[in-house]
């Protein structure tokens, strides 16, 4: 009989994890946003990470601007459907979804704690997965906390090892999104690191998610000595809570100087671009020179997320002896657009007819996909036409330049409100070709 009833008590308790899952498209009320701790409570032990926290992408996730922008245009040329066919919120807001406070997509009805974005509480009450992606996280609300330590103890809560908080899986919860309608990936990162050199296969030789976003500094930083709590023991390691990426555009809207420059370091880290140009050149005809561009410090495509807006490109200039360009490849016009002709490394998304689309809720195929996988190369031509009275020697110069979005999406998207999005030269190669 008592066997009878712990294996019930067992099938209840999974039962319960199951309803707790974040599954996008999910409507049903399945948490109450009071069930989870504000991170300020946290804060009173864990101070030095939730500082690290605070203004992080991770806690401005809701409250980004371009993000909330996009997800009213998204509601609005689905009829009233974005849940259904972008259900951003299961990342964006988790107990906002969880509590099934969105809809309405506004956030009017969010709680103080659901705008807070992904913050302490609901990661670390993750306990299982139903699959990667699309927020396919179960949690646990309550007093147990889940984390990276088998010997952590605490006298505010009950705390429990978990394996999960150390795979890059955890993250590929939510950096792997699939169109909930047509199953099409929007954002593959994790899978991008799945299938790449960074993962070995072997836990202790892979380099993780957590191993290049949450140490002090771009690539692994070990160790990282510290305590995770102020009453905590001195560790050998600790992982920081700055969830640094690339976003330095939603830095500089939220004010976060601090996670902006980790941006930037990031971005400059990730790449190298190399010039090769001919010994000599000659008045009045094309000179040849390639740009080699190389991802080596990203596990995962460079630019990951969401590609199809994300601008990373090539700006290739020559110029004469006195500096005056006369060649110009990847430039911006007057109201910050990048040239077309100029080498983009994107994915270009298209709708049902084919026609491309910066509109994912509207993506049906992927018409093309120019990105640079981890380790690897790419090498682009370009024939630079020498003027007939050209002094010499030229110069070239190459920039690898960086941008959240294309600026003219951000004027559709905040109209009066226009932000001008930074943009990071993640790396530079110059060479001065002399004449015949």
């Amino acid at each position: 009989m008592k066997l009878q009833l712990k294996k019930m008590a067992s099938l209840l308790t999974l039962a319960l994890l199951l309803v707790l899952c974040g599954c996008a498209g999910s409507k049903k009320k399945i948490a109450d946003s009071s069930e989870f701790r504000q991170p300020t409570y946290c804060a009173k032990c864990h101070r030095d990470l939730y500082n690290q926290w605070k203004g992080s992408p991770h806690n401005n996730s809701q409250k980004d601007p371009i993000y909330q922008k996009l997800y009213l245009l998204a509601d609005k040329e689905s009829d009233g459907q974005a849940e259904n066919v972008c259900a951003a919120s299961v990342c964006h807001t988790p107990i906002g979804h969880l509590a099934a406070e969105i809809p309405p997509i506004d956030g009017s009805k969010l709680s103080d704690i659901a705008k807070l974005g992904v913050q302490c509480d609901f990661c670390h009450t993750v306990s299982d997965f139903e699959k990667v992606g699309n927020g396919s996280y179960v949690v646990s609300p309550g007093k147990v906390k889940r984390g990276p330590f088998k010997n952590a103890k605490s006298p505010a809560h009950k705390t429990e090892y978990s394996k999960l908080h150390t795979e890059a899986v955890f993250c590929g919860l939510c950096h792997n999104v699939n169109h909930p309608q047509n199953n099409l990936p929007l954002e593959a990162t994790f899978t991008e690191w799945e299938e790449g050199p960074y993962n070995t296969g072997d836990a202790d030789t892979s380099t993780t998610c957590q191993d290049c976003h949450m140490t002090p500094g771009p690539g692994e930083t070990f160790p990282n000595p510290g305590r995770a709590a102020s009453i905590g023991p001195e560790r050998d390691h600790i992982f920081t809570h700055d969830f640094a990426g690339a976003n330095v555009a939603l830095a500089k809207i939220m004010n976060s100087p601090h996670h902006g420059e980790l941006a930037e370091e990031r971005l400059k880290a990730a790449a190298t671009v190399e010039v090769v140009a001919p010994g000599t050149a000659e008045k009045g005809k094309p000179m040849p020179i390639e740009v080699r561009v190389k991802n080596v410090g990203a596990g995962h495509m460079i630019p990951t997320g969401v590609t199809e807006l994300r601008q990373m490109w090539l700006e290739v200039l020559a110029s004469d002896a006195e500096g005056s360009y006369f060649f110009g490849s990847g430039t911006l016009d007057n109201e910050g657009n990048v040239d077309p002709g100029g080498v983009m490394y994107n994915t270009v998304m298209g709708d049902i007819k084919g026609r491309r689309t910066t509109h994912i809720w509207k993506a049906e195929k992927i018409l093309s996909d120019n990105r640079i996988a981890p380790g690897q190369m790419k090498t682009e031509a370009y024939n630079i036409n020498l003027p007939q009275d050209v002094i010499g020697p030229i110069g070239i110069e190459v920039r690898l330049r960086y941008r959240s979005a294309p600026q003219d999406l951000i004027d559709e998207l905040l109209g009066k409100d226009r932000i001008e999005l930074p943009i990071v030269d993640m790396a530079k190669a110059s060479t001065v070709v002399p004449l015949k």
